[in-house]
């Protein structure tokens, strides 16, 4: 491990996880944003990577606004907002609940929305296999959920 020193001479170690943190965020964005640009030429024109983001952490049945917010760590507000634009684009719809909270369920858009996502990932799957390797693809795979394993609350 080496050490290098900022203007102040403030050692900063050299980190993998650091390395680990960056590539894997690199590599999220990537395939985000590729699946976003893809969607736009075929005519999703209001999809964006940040709205493909928020639309893959909902479950594909009822979703409510605050658990949304907890699995994010966002507040409710920021939900109630992205919430309200993907119903205006007709990927998403509120439907009255018990009490006050609404359900969030997909629009039959949505879910077409989301099946072609899917679909271009098993695209993309294909090219990294072609490129390098399913045995390379599997093995990294299989190392990252090791990993997330070992960092899970309990660590």
């Amino acid at each position: 491990m080496s050490t290098w020193f900022t203007q102040r001479g403030i050692p900063m170690a050299d980190s993998q996880s650091l390395r680990l943190v960056f590539c894997t965020a690199g590599v999220h964005d990537h395939i985000t944003e590729y699946v976003a640009k893809r969607l736009q030429q075929e005519g999703y024109d209001a999809i964006s990577p940040s709205m493909l983001n928020f639309l893959g952490t909902l479950d594909c049945g009822v979703n409510y606004g605050s658990e949304i917010a907890r699995r994010l760590n966002v507040s409710r507000q920021m939900v109630a907002k992205t919430v309200k634009e993907l119903c205006r684009v007709g990927y998403l719809e509120q439907v009255q609940a018990k009490g006050k909270q609404k359900q969030i369920v997909f629009t039959a858009s949505g879910e077409a929305l989301m099946s072609r996502v899917r679909h271009l990932l098993v695209q993309l799957d294909e090219v990294l296999c072609k490129r390098l390797g399913e045995a390379t693809l599997n093995e990294t795979l299989s190392t990252l959920e090791a990993i997330q394993a070992l960092l899970s609350p309990e660590l």
